[in-house]
């Protein structure tokens, strides 16, 4: 079974034509860079916590953990003002989401290239399949065709199979972000409050 799968992967690597090698290395560098920014934003514990715990840490920064504590300290790090709350939270924000957005992005402009490439791989098999159709009749002639053809939906295929799974992974990735920047949100609301009513109470 395994020899019979080898066999027909060669067979299929070997008819895609020359294209097939980019588009592996390309498959790699796209699945390696996609399933590594997943398990780092997976790791973040952050958007999994307790609402109520949280907004205890909030009222009670010496009590909070984790990298969320770490947040909650550093944004109440005296002096203390709206002002200085925001501007924390900012740099919360760039140290936290910055990356990962960029890093977004450019895999979006990547895993896009892999239909391309599989377009190209169709262009250059009907190519191919010209060349044969214009050479005349005869065994080699009906060889040239058929390998053309193959090239052409081989290479697409390829280029669509990589691509589409990545784009699934992406939107994914697009809305842990997403949830991460809402988690800050919330905490920074819970913080200002928590300071305008603490504020308010020594006045």
């Amino acid at each position: 079974m395994i020899e019979f799968l080898k066999d027909e992967a060669l067979g299929i690597w070997i008819a895609g034509g020359w294209l097939m090698g980019p588009l592996f290395v390309l498959g790699l560098v796209i699945y390696f860079s996609v399933f590594q920014l997943y398990f780092q934003l997976q790791a973040r514990p952050s958007t999994k916590i307790d609402p109520n715990l949280w907004g205890h840490w909030v009222d009670s920064p010496a009590d909070a953990q984790g990298e969320t504590g770490r947040i909650i300290r550093f944004t109440q790090m005296e002096p203390v003002s709206v002002e200085s709350i925001r501007l924390r939270f900012a740099e919360v924000r760039s140290a936290m989401l910055s990356m990962p957005t960029r890093r977004l992005k450019f895999l979006t402009i990547i895993v896009g290239t892999a239909p391309l490439t599989g377009l190209l791989g169709t262009v250059a098999g009907m190519l191919t399949t010209f060349g044969g159709l214009s050479a005349g009749s005869g065994s080699d002639t009906v060889g040239t065709i058929a390998g053309g053809i193959s090239e052409a939906l081989i290479t697409t295929e390829t280029g669509l199979v990589l691509a589409i799974p990545a784009y699934v992974a992406l939107s994914r990735i697009k809305r842990m972000l997403e949830d991460l920047e809402l988690f800050i949100t919330k905490l920074e609301t819970a913080t200002l409050k928590r300071h305008l009513h603490t504020s308010a109470d020594a006045d």
